[in-house]
């Protein structure tokens, strides 16, 4: 059976039909119209209306035809003759319509084909107009899935899972245990649902995936479209808002009357803070469009008929601004969180991206999964492939286990930028600053290890030193955030204490030091607790007319109150700093120094300047 193009349309379109039908109409109006012209075929003598007048009264002509403007005649003889009347004149006026003449005089009739020519001239415009829109409409619908026509605003831009082309199953989706168990049991109901009716169970209505960027929430989404057996129906929540008011509660009502009519189905909506938020919060504009949007998808949600085995799924990295109502029980059931994997989930992320790639014996993927504290899978998935680019980059056979280190530090710390230029005094405060930060952390009982000290450029920063955490933690005391501050103000007091003044540098540690003495107070209640207290001063963030602005619940005297403990909590541990590099003043400056010959300290190589002062 022969198979034809896809981009090959199904059928013609009509207007086209009908264009060519005009145009054959007019031409055979134009060329016809009772001609019996006798002059197709032979040579013709021009002459004047005059003499062709003066030979007519002669009686010269056998015969004389008249057709619009033109006349032609044969004479007796055989020669054939043409000339040119004007407009206004008739037969009659030339005097062609003598009886007594042996001459027969033919009038053509083109009454019928200037009609013709007339309405082709007057509707032509018109069936080129409608044939032009008709095609960019199909041209528009054929790159917009059907959907994009000036009659598709309504329709839903749902995609439908297809399985021909996505093979994502459980077993691809590493980590998050416990996210993997509620989304199997939703699975198993779609797959057998009568063992569960046969209980008394019903079909949860909605699942809300939660998580940070990156944890996999979308997988998770594309794992149970692989494995349920199904139709899936994806969508994006930013793809039910328009500039035109009732668009999204249009698509959203096409999204759910196709689902039901293919029931048992699921619907995944990604991102569905983008319809979601609290309602309320705005006054007009584009607003009112969301909110429509959001009604809509509520009344669907709790609509559903009893015996209608209709799943929606959503992903969000924002919980907290949805609306309530759409996160009850009854519309979403169930709330799925996908945290950051820990480090047996580290490193079954790591080995599941490892498996199409060519590592060298001795690889040891639980070593790098200790070294990505608080990555994402998504950017455990970029570390693995950053290091298979570098090892094709440097023409390698397989992947070291320097590759893979190195693409940990390139996804956590940025790419190294050696072109940039650094004089020689800026590198020499460069590494001063670093060390400060190393010697005042390592100092620090609660402070995360050294890892790594470096002086070449990455991404936005001049030099990195990087506190590398032993072990996941989930909990922060108030002894490890005050550690922090301390080895934050390293840099610093470093340049204080080596040039008797300080650079800009030092900037996002200020501000990094500032948010955390200010969430200590305000968030967190570790202020003193005779003027403070364990309240929160968190600052609200409120939205009119599309702008937002900060609230504040507490009066002025109790922000100078949190503005003096949150002084006290940054000259605390800005004291602590000097102390310790004043201390250390002759360690700092040596590890100073080779770290400008050096340009990277690994943590052994660090920790090795403490073995020999012991």
């Amino acid at each position: 059976m022969k198979k034809f193009p896809k981009n090959v349309p199904s059928r013609t379109n009509p207007f086209v039909y009908l264009f060519v039908i005009a145009l054959v109409g007019a031409a055979l109006a134009l060329f016809s119209g009772g001609d019996i012209s006798f002059l197709a075929t032979q040579q013709v003598k021009e002459i004047s209306i005059t003499q062709m007048l003066e030979k007519y009264k002669a009686d010269e002509f056998k015969q004389v035809q008249v057709k619009d403007n033109d006349i032609s005649a044969e004479s007796f003889s055989g020669e054939f003759f043409h000339a040119y009347k004007e407009s206004t004149a008739n037969i009659k006026d030339l005097g062609l319509d003598d009886t007594t003449k042996k001459t027969t005089v033919t009038v053509v009739d083109t009454s019928d084909g200037k009609l013709w020519i007339n309405i082709l001239i007057g509707v032509a415009p018109f069936l080129l107009l409608i044939a032009f829109f008709v095609f960019l409409s199909r041209r528009a619908g054929s790159m917009g899935g059907g959907e994009s026509g000036p009659f598709g605003f309504g329709k839903s831009r749902a995609k439908v899972y297809d399985k021909t082309k996505h093979q994502t199953k459980f077993a691809d989706v590493a980590g998050a245990k416990e996210a993997k168990e509620e989304v199997v049991e939703v699975v198993d109901f779609l797959k057998n649902p009568k063992k569960y009716l046969k209980m008394g169970a019903k079909i949860p209505k909605g699942i809300l995936l939660v998580g940070a960027p990156g944890t996999g929430k979308t997988l998770m989404a594309r794992a149970i479209a692989g494995e349920a057996d199904v139709p899936f129906f994806s969508v994006s929540g930013s793809e039910f808002v328009e500039m035109f008011v009732g668009v999204g509660a249009s698509r959203v009502r096409d999204l759910f009357k196709t689902a039901k009519r293919n029931a048992p189905a699921i619907i995944f909506i990604d991102e569905i803070d983008a319809i979601g938020k609290q309602r309320g919060q705005g006054m007009g504009g584009g607003h009112d469009e969301r909110e429509q949007t959001l009604n809509q998808i509520l009344t669907e949600m709790d609509g559903f008929e009893p015996d209608t085995s209709l799943i929606v799924i959503a992903a969000t990295n924002r919980p907290d601004v949805l609306d309530k109502a759409l996160l009850r029980p009854g519309r979403f059931d169930r709330r799925v969180h996908i945290d950051m994997p820990d480090m047996d989930a580290r490193v079954q992320i790591l080995e599941l991206h490892s498996q199409n790639k060519i590592w060298e014996k001795g690889v040891n993927l639980r070593k790098i999964a200790s070294k990505t504290v608080g990555f994402s899978g998504a950017d455990l998935e970029n570390v693995v492939n950053e290091a298979a680019i570098s090892a094709v980059k440097n023409r390698q056979k397989a992947i070291t286990h320097k590759d893979i280190e190195d693409a940990v530090e390139k996804v956590s710390m940025g790419p190294e930028r050696r072109s940039r230029r650094i004089t020689e005094d800026e590198r020499k405060i460069i590494a001063y600053h670093e060390v400060g930060h190393a010697l005042a952390g390592h100092f620090s009982e609660h402070c995360e290890p050294v890892h790594k000290i470096s002086i070449i450029s990455r991404g936005s920063a001049l030099g990195v030193t990087w506190f590398l955490p032993e072990e996941d933690k989930y909990l922060m005391s108030e002894s490890k955030m005050k550690d922090e501050m301390v080895s934050l103000h390293g840099g610093r007091i470093a340049e204080r204490l080596i040039f008797g003044q300080t650079t800009t540098g030092a900037s996002n540690d200020l501000e990094r030091i500032s948010r955390i003495a200010r969430a200590m107070v305000m968030t967190y209640g570790m202020g003193d607790q005779n003027k403070v207290g364990a309240v929160v001063f968190a600052e609200k963030t409120k939205g009119y007319a599309g702008l937002d602005f900060q609230e504040k619940e507490f009066s002025e005297s109790t922000s100078r109150i949190i503005d003096e403990e949150v002084q006290k909590f940054v000259f605390d541990a800005e004291k602590t700093c000097e102390n310790i590099l004043k201390k250390n003043l002759t360690l700092l400056k040596v590890i100073a120094e080779d770290l400008l010959k050096k340009e990277n300290l690994t943590r052994d190589e660090f920790l090795a300047y403490f073995e020999k002062t012991k």
